[in-house]
């Protein structure tokens, strides 16, 4: 569940020279998807608002990556870029994210955000494990690696205390933390993580899609479920209603294809079966839409992390048509689930009159969905 006190600020107002390409690093492309976009789409489920620091000049294209974020032109430095974010942050903790780091685990912003109950500042580091020399063409000395961290991000403040700080901040930062320490706030450190790269050159960009291919989880999950048929003028289906002499029976509104299409995803999370969420023992969801079933399996899947890669249904019935609303019951799907229509197939078929759809006593449907992390 997303924390409410909590904002994530991505910082997207640099320039990225060293990475080529001809556009900021921030909003070229890896795997379809602009660097910047996957930065944002890794706090989904974790935070109850966003906001993109980005160049004046670059309006145009994070609109185009990150639709429907909130826009903060930045300035001339990090530090001040991040100072013009800060005002637009109204929660009462605010997460600062380098929009090239598009790999950062839900596991490490979940440590940053664990770490603020206790502290006003925290921030993930790795520990330095190779030898360290100093030089340029020749080695002209060695660094004692003890007590030397590598910093990352997120990296989590108290938001009064980190606005405080940058309006008593001169001059530029590295990060943050430099920044909070100036101060003279306690920064607590949490692991990191080697997955949490920031790209910077352009070898970054393929170790990158390397690192996704490696982390990609996909689950499969399949739904089976029979309403019989009863009194009534309508059934319910994937949302839709559909005329009928007859009504379809259960303790819902016995909507068959969603109640499917839940066990689907529920099934694909380990995370049992709709009646394990929803039970029928419970009187208050007798006669309750079905809709808030799906909408609840989806927003379970993406708190988890994942994405809905589609969803496919098949009523089986020799009555009513299907054909005509499956158009209807597709958006009313998408709809529910959150995603877009062409993820989402719902067709019909018949038992060619055998058995008890054959013999119209009700409807069965059958669904599989995939789920995708990355």
């Amino acid at each position: 569940m997303a924390d409410t006190e909590t904002t994530v600020m991505i910082v997207a107002a640099g320039r990225g020279t060293r990475a080529g390409g001809g556009i900021p690093k921030q909003f070229r492309a890896l795997r379809g998807k602009a660097i910047v976009a996957h930065s944002l789409a890794a706090f989904e489920g974790h935070v109850a608002d966003a906001v993109l620091v980005i160049h004046p000049d670059d309006v145009e294209l994070a609109a185009r990556a990150c639709p429907g974020v909130r826009l903060i032109p930045g300035g001339a430095t990090r530090a001040a870029s991040v100072a013009a974010g800060l005002a637009a942050v109204e929660t009462d903790r605010v997460l600062v994210h380098d929009a090239a780091r598009p790999l950062v685990p839900a596991a490490v912003i979940a440590r940053v955000m664990a770490a603020l109950d206790d502290f006003d500042a925290a921030a993930p580091a790795l520990a330095v494990t190779d030898a360290l020399w100093r030089g340029d063409t020749r080695v002209t000395g060695l660094q004692d690696r003890r007590g030397l961290l590598r910093a990352q991000t997120p990296q989590g403040f108290r938001t009064a205390a980190l606005r405080a700080a940058h309006a008593a901040y001169a001059g530029e930062a590295a990060d943050d933390v430099e920044v909070a320490r100036a101060a003279g706030i306690e920064v607590a450190v949490v692991q990191g993580d080697e997955i949490n790269l920031k790209i910077t050159r352009p070898e970054d960009f393929a170790r990158a899609e390397r690192l996704m291919g490696a982390q990609m989880d996909i689950r499969v999950g399949n739904g089976f479920d029979v309403h019989r048929f009863g009194p009534g003028d309508h059934v319910m289906l994937c949302g839709v209603a559909v005329p009928h002499d007859r009504g379809l029976q259960g303790h819902s509104d016995a909507d068959v294809g969603l109640h499917t299409l839940a066990d689907a995803i529920y099934g694909a999370l380990a995370e049992g079966d709709i009646g394990r969420h929803f039970p029928p023992s419970d009187p208050q969801w007798k006669g309750a839409e079905s809709g808030q079933f799906l909408r609840h399996a989806a927003d379970l899947a993406r708190a988890r992390g994942f994405s809905i890669a589609n969803l496919d249904c098949t009523l089986i019935c020799e009555r009513p048509k299907i054909g005509p609303h499956a158009d209807a019951m597709r958006a009313r799907v998408a709809e529910l689930a959150g995603v877009e229509i062409g993820r989402v197939s719902v067709k019909a078929t018949t038992t060619e009159r055998l058995g008890f759809a054959g013999r119209g006593e009700g409807i069965a449907c059958q669904a599989t969905v995939a789920l995708v992390t990355l």
